[in-house]
Formats: structure tokens, C-alpha cells, sequence
């Protein structure tokens, strides 16, 4: 069942948090790709593991995933931010829990504030309808093209076939020339604005 979250919410994060909500395997490697590796040096940073880290982590994804299959969840913030809150909030119990009275390293639970979020999100906003607007004025095949392999992950063979090039090498080759359209047409805009 897709669902639709805040407004305010990126769309590529509103997009991974419907994945999530379906079990969707792509979307469960990104958000660890994209996540894991701050939560890693936070714990390790503070007396614990690479293991402990993987364990921490993976509690934090199963209260994600838990919030994004009811109804009336809204994450006000990015899945970045969520995610490290709640680690951050599990190690902290942990370690009290061990009776481990050491104290942070500095800096390494500083996190943006809600209003830097706020607004780097906003300009994430921007960005995207800018390269909405730049994707749409591109025209086809690039369109197609594009989507073909940055969106649906098709490889170069399949792209050659579906759009009838005699090869991969010309399918590389005409994506090649079609992302330097995009991004003309992208950044035109962007300095405009």
C-alpha cells in the first residue's frame, strides 16, 4: 500500500519510507548505505564496536520501518536525522545501562539543529523541482533514456536494445551527451534563481 507522508518531507526520503513500508530490498540498502557510516563512527567513537554499531543500527531501522507502516506516521525531519536520534538515544541508554560513566568525545553527538535541517531541506526542494523542470524541457529520447538509468537502474545492453543502439559502448555514449543537456539546462535555471 503506497502512502503519502508530510509535505514537508524530501520526496527522495518520502520515496525510501514508502519502500521501507513495503519491504522494498533497494530502498532498506540505501537508507543503510546512505546512514550507516555516521552511526559507526559515533559508536566507535564512544567505546563500542563495529558490532555494536550493526546491532544499534538495525534496532533503529526495525523502529522505522514499525513507524512508516502506520497510517498516521509524519517524520518531521530526514530519515538521517530520525535515524541518528534514535541511536543516539539507544547508545546513550546502553552505555548508562552498562554503568559506563565516560564521557562523549566532543562533537561527535553535535547534530544540525531543526532549522538547519529545515532549511537544507529546503533547498534539496528547490534543487529537485529545478531538475524536474530541466527534465522535463529535455526532451526524448533523453528523457527516457536518463530515467532508463538513473531511475529504473537498467543496464547499458538493455538501454542499447530498448532504444534500438547497435551497442552499449552508443547507449553510453548517447547518455553521455544526454546528461550534459540535463545539465545545462539545469544549471541555467539554477543561476537564474
Amino acid at each position: 500500500m503506497y502512502k503519502d507522508y508530510a509535505v514537508h518531507l524530501h520526496p527522495e526520503d518520502q520515496l525510501l519510507l514508502n519502500g521501507l513500508a513495503q519491504q522494498d530490498p533497494r530502498s532498506v540498502d540505501r537508507i543503510y548505505r546512505e546512514n550507516f557510516p555516521s552511526i559507526l563512527h559515533m559508536v566507535t567513537q564512544n567505546n563500542g564496536s563495529a558490532d555494536d554499531a550493526a546491532d544499534l543500527f538495525q534496532e533503529a531501522m526495525v523502529v522505522l520501518y514499525e513507524k512508516s507502516t502506520q497510517a498516521d506516521f509524519q517524520l518531521s525531519s530526514s530519515i538521517r536525522t530520525y535515524l541518528y536520534a534514535v541511536c543516539r538515544r539507544m547508545w546513550l541508554k546502553r552505555l548508562k545501562k552498562d554503568q559506563k560513566n565516560l564521557s562523549f568525545e566532543d562533537g561527535i553527538f553535535d547534530q544540525p539543529s531543526l532549522d538547519d535541517d529545515l532549511a537544507e531541506r529546503q533547498q534539496s526542494e528547490q534543487r529537485f523541482q529545478i531538475m524536474e523542470k530541466a527534465m522535463s524541457n529535455l526532451g526524448e529520447p533523453c528523457r527516457s533514456l536518463l530515467e532508463a538509468y538513473y531511475i529504473k537502474k537498467w543496464p547499458m545492453q538493455q538501454i542499447a536494445d530498448v532504444f534500438k543502439y547497435t551497442n552499449a559502448d552508443n547507449a553510453k555514449t548517447q547518455k553521455y551527451k544526454c546528461l550534459v543537456r540535463l545539465k545545462k539546462l539545469f544549471f541555467a535555471d539554477y543561476k537564474a534563481n
